[in-house]
């Protein structure tokens, strides 16, 4: 037994439902043995309330944290928010962005969540000009990660363009320029020289890939990306990744690679442009680029044809909702349910952290869904939680479940508190929220215990990462 933790849970939610008495055995980060009807012996660790598997949150930009309560004077709009954001990006900096990440990634551990998939597109220095380590914004992100004990999904985005209208594609200005490689291919150079988990690189780190959208990245740049990410992993993985960029290498998006994300079609406005500069929905685009698969997470997915919903499905492609933020932004109500009939799975975010509680994402995908359709139970319970536990979006296959094998990340939440208190534990997305969760363990290691992280006071922490962001 050594080396060996054992944790117990009055009740956890295993993959065939709710059990009672359950202990979960760990050993090397990963659930060994998971049975239930066993009660509690000497020196578990015994978990209060009721037990979930770790959560993931398959879309950030943790330096948008820095808005939150600074942006809802004067209405505006989606594209007046993003002046402001622009504004934020501005100011950071590798050792500012590592202080504001450490804290925002330790947020979403007190809320439960074990990964984030981080749409990480702030590169480069302001004027575009490059740092010394190519990518040492990114570099900030693995390390806040490391600190704040939960797992990252780098998903280094691609971004160069302005804008898209009828007359093309825009040039990169002002903030945008740190956005920016020269294209797809000089793009994926620097992405190439991230390691993750699967080639010598950081246990806690997994790279991906992101079309920022299709306003971002041109149509003939798209297919770089895609088939970057979708090179084989293993063995030589870098050198048929390079041969993708160089010469092509098909569609690819059957063969094992790197998640791909991409924003689709959240404004309107992209839509519209999109379909003067090509004829083309977005979706549409996309399908004649090659760029859909069972890979790809199309983000917000909110303003979709029929035709692009079956697209989706048909390719069993990743819709990821941000209903917390997708509402800030007056973004609007995407067809989750009518995805999933269609194939498509869901994922959960968080984006732009308006709030970082991926229950109430979770709970307000199905509340939704409600006020658009006037009907209850479009998405179950069961439904909710798959989408909030969705770690596979993200690279993270075997994350997510209670079962024997997988990483063992347990997420305990009260069930005794005003919020929670004589709610079905089957049902308890439906009543928690993010200040219930008392314990989380991520890959065995207790990182919340009472609520209380071990970095400490983490409120502190964000004050004084934001605080200097916005000091004239």
């Amino acid at each position: 037994m050594s080396g060996r933790t054992a944790f117990h849970a009055a009740a956890a939610h295993l993959p065939d439902g709710v059990r009672r008495d359950v202990r979960l055995v760990v050993e090397a980060g990963r659930l060994v043995e998971v049975g239930d009807g066993i009660p509690a012996q000497d020196g578990d660790h015994r978990l209060p309330g009721v037990v979930l598997p770790g959560l993931a949150n398959a879309h950030s930009h943790a330096f948008h944290r820095a808005l939150r309560g600074r942006t809802h004077d004067g209405g505006g709009t989606f594209w007046t928010w993003r002046e402001r954001m622009y504004a934020v990006a501005a100011r950071l900096d590798p050792d500012s962005y590592l202080g504001l990440a450490r804290a925002v990634y330790a947020e979403m551990a007190l809320a439960g969540i074990t990964a984030v998939g981080e749409f990480h597109y702030l590169h480069h220095a302001p004027g575009g000009r490059r740092y010394m380590d190519p990518n040492a914004m990114g570099h900030a992100l693995v390390q806040a990660a490391a600190d704040a004990g939960i797992r990252l999904t780098l998903l280094d985005t691609c971004y160069l363009a302005g804008g898209l209208d009828g007359a093309g594609y825009a040039e990169l200005e002002g903030p945008q320029l740190r956005f920016g490689d020269l294209d797809a291919q000089a793009w994926a150079l620097r992405a190439e020289d991230l390691r993750d988990h699967t080639d010598g690189g950081p246990a806690h780190l997994r790279v991906g890939a992101a079309i920022h959208s299709v306003r971002a990245v041109p149509r003939d740049q798209l297919r770089v990306v895609a088939d970057w990410a979708r090179a084989d992993q293993g063995a030589d993985a870098a050198g048929r990744r390079r041969a993708a960029v160089d010469g092509g290498a098909g569609s690819g998006a059957d063969r094992a690679g790197r998640p791909l994300h991409l924003h689709l079609s959240e404004q309107p406005a992209e839509n519209d442009a999109c379909l003067a500069a090509h004829g083309l929905t977005p979706t549409g685009l996309l399908a004649a680029e090659g760029v859909l698969g069972p890979d790809l997470s199309a983000v917000h997915a909110t303003h979709l044809t029929g035709a692009d919903v079956e697209l989706l499905g048909r390719h069993r492609a990743w819709a990821c909702f941000c209903p917390t933020t997708e509402r800030d932004l007056a973004d609007g109500i995407g067809p989750a349910r009518a995805l999933r009939e269609a194939g498509a799975r869901l994922s959960l975010g968080s984006d732009q952290h308006a709030v970082v509680d991926l229950v109430e994402e979770a709970r307000a995908l199905e509340m939704h869904e409600r006020l658009a359709t006037l009907e209850r139970g479009r998405l179950g319970p069961a439904d909710l939680l798959a989408a909030a536990t969705a770690h596979e979006s993200i690279g993270w296959p075997d994350a997510g479940r209670l079962e024997v094998g997988a990483r063992a990340d347990l997420v305990a939440v009260r069930d005794d508190t005003v919020r929670t208190a004589g709610a079905d534990p089957a049902q308890l997305l439906l009543a928690a929220g993010a200040a219930d969760v008392d314990t989380v363990v991520v890959g065995g290691a207790v990182v919340v215990e009472g609520g209380r992280h071990r970095l400490g006071d983490v409120g502190r922490l964000l004050a004084d990462a934001i605080g200097p962001l916005w000091r004239d």
